[in-house]
């Protein structure tokens, strides 16, 4: 792969996004009037010369009347391919990683000093100061004003105001979610990645986990049509799941089994095997590995 090309995940992503874009119509200059993104930003995550933000992703997706879960897939792969590439230094402990990323634009970008660092001579501007001066106190006065106003607001109007903390969160827990998709169920909104390992064939497989809904399942991705995937969780009822690639939309994105209980120190235990007849591949791990997964 040449210098500044996309990943073969990154072309694909890019191809579907370019895809969707024609559905809709719209040229960049309309797409990004009709959007929260700009026209060169929409330049480079058609063309694959960067990955878009997973809410970039969703508005084409709503755009073009299509379902966001295939190209959402496609952007997770992507980021997979880009943090396998990335080179790391000699001697660096490998870390678990998840392939979810964050669901909003990118961070704004934010000037920082280095503590204990000696200040360089003064060479801003007194003008540029002082607009730095008036835009911290107006930065201030604002969240004072806002929470004043939230104070005072009559209890009618502040309990409007107040988000339903469960508008968006998980609709199992536990055993109600045994034998139910994590997609569907919102379990998998923030999971994490207790263990992943990459078969001989090239595919990869992941334990998930979510500790909202108490439940673990397996991914994979990456493979051929026929390849499946199966995961053991203890011996209770429930505890064995499996699933297989079926088209070739589901090798070209994921498939995942539906969702066990886990309860903490569980082994999970995950195997793959596949079409061609190979050997099968097992891994294990357990809830107790999830703090090293969030790091």
């Amino acid at each position: 792969m040449t210098a500044g090309a996309p990943s073969p995940p990154g072309a694909r992503l890019a191809a579907v996004l370019q895809q969707l874009r024609q559905r809709t119509g719209l040229s960049l200059t309309q797409l990004a009037h009709a959007t929260t993104y700009s026209r060169s930003s929409w330049e480079r995550y058609l063309n694959g010369k960067s990955l878009p933000p997973r809410s970039a992703v969703k508005e084409l997706c709503h755009l073009a009347d299509e379902p966001a879960d295939h190209a959402l897939a496609l952007l997770d792969i992507a980021r997979t391919s880009r943090t396998d590439n990335a080179p790391s230094a000699p001697g660096a402990p490998t870390r678990q990683r998840t392939a979810t990323g964050a669901d909003g634009p990118p961070p704004a970008i934010a000037s920082a000093t280095v503590p204990g660092a000696t200040p360089p001579p003064a060479t801003t501007p007194t003008g540029h100061r002082r607009a730095h001066v008036v835009t911290a106190l107006a930065s201030t006065c604002a969240v004072v004003l806002g929470t004043l106003v939230l104070v005072n607001l009559p209890p009618a109007h502040r309990k409007e105001a107040a988000p339903s903390p469960s508008a968006a969160g998980p609709l199992c827990r536990r055993t109600a979610c045994r034998d139910k998709d994590p997609i569907t169920t919102r379990c998998g909104a923030e999971p994490l990645t207790l263990a992943e390992h990459e078969t001989a064939t090239g595919a990869w497989i992941q334990i998930r986990y979510s500790r909202e809904c108490g439940t673990s399942w397996a991914r994979m991705w990456g493979a051929a049509v026929g390849d499946r995937v199966e995961i053991t969780t203890g011996d209770r009822p429930g505890s064995h799941h499996s699933a297989r690639v079926t088209t070739r939309r589901e090798a070209d994105t994921y498939v995942h089994t539906l969702m066990s209980v886990l309860t903490p120190g569980t082994p999970v235990r995950a195997c793959f095997t596949p079409v061609t007849g190979g050997a099968q591949e097992c891994f294990q791990a357990s809830s107790t590995d999830e703090a090293d997964s969030a790091g």
